[in-house]
């Protein structure tokens, strides 16, 4: 199974975004990708203003043109994510999208998780203007790739295990994980949790990351990445806009999980949420 992860620097420029997107979606298959996983917000990146003004239905023009590639080229497609409109005028869905080959939409996956932070002198407030997702996605991908099943996260999700594992444990092969990771944080944090999520739930991980700067004040990592169950990375980007790609041994993972069977020496029964956290 081969797969493709598109860098993007996107910003405030629909038209150029997608238009370079499809270039490198096009790239990808034509090196013999058959999945290909774009960034976070990958059609818009700017200020909550622009991202709510710039909100699309999941069949509005954004999504409709990820369904053509997908469709035309044969490939299933994760559209990365894109600020979906919601009922709340004040209020968008970060959400992403598992388009099929046949261009039609096989699942759709909200972050849960809101970036709620301050790093590098920036104070991030996603849930002033997002609303998070409640449900944990994992989807069976069809045609030739029929058997695998893909586990969906988006960026900030990366730093609760508990979301990866609950991944794994419905039987995740691969977990695609778009981003906007910020320069200040990925730069320490992003390798290593790529890492530890693949690690730890024995799984791929596909991770495309958007490179570079954006209004108002985003500077993202860039290094996107592709591994393997065992935590090795079989694929990096430069530092700049482009794809990687990889095959992934899909029998790898089986060899893994029998070897060292950490997933099935789970004991559920003895673990408990503690009844309140202390931060």
């Amino acid at each position: 199974m081969r797969v493709a992860a598109i860098q993007l620097n996107s910003t405030g420029e629909v038209a150029r975004n997608v238009e370079t997107a499809e270039r490198l979606v096009r790239g990808a298959a034509a090196q013999g990708a058959e999945l290909a996983v774009l960034p976070e917000k990958w059609n818009l990146l700017g200020d909550s203003a622009a991202l709510l003004e710039g909100a699309e239905p999941l069949g509005g023009p954004t999504i409709s043109a990820a369904r053509s590639w997908a469709r035309e080229l044969g490939i299933h497609l994760v559209a990365g994510s894109i600020a979906e409109r919601s009922d709340d005028p004040d209020k968008s869905f970060n959400t992403s999208i598992l388009i099929g080959p046949d261009g039609e939409l096989e699942a759709s996956y909200r972050k849960i998780h809101m970036f709620d932070v301050d790093v590098g002198g920036v104070s991030y407030r996603e849930s002033e203007h997002e609303e998070p997702g409640d449900e944990i996605v994992t989807a069976e991908l069809v045609g030739p790739l029929e058997g695998v099943t893909l586990g969906m996260s988006i960026c900030y999700d990366l730093r609760f295990p508990e979301l990866y594992r609950i991944l794994a444990v419905r039987g995740a092969t691969v977990i695609t994980v778009p981003s906007a990771f910020t320069l200040e944080t990925g730069k320490d944090h992003w390798d290593v949790l790529l890492r530890a999520r693949a690690i730890e739930n024995q799984a791929f991980v596909v991770a495309p990351n958007q490179i570079g700067e954006a209004p108002p004040h985003y500077r993202s990592y860039g290094r996107s990445a592709i591994l393997d169950p065992w935590g090795v990375v079989l694929a990096q980007a430069p530092d700049e806009e482009c794809f990687i790609a990889a095959d992934l041994d899909l029998d790898l993972q089986d060899r893994v999980r029998r070897m060292l069977p950490s997933l099935a020496n789970r004991r559920p029964a003895s673990y408990r949420w503690p009844d309140e956290v202390r931060a």
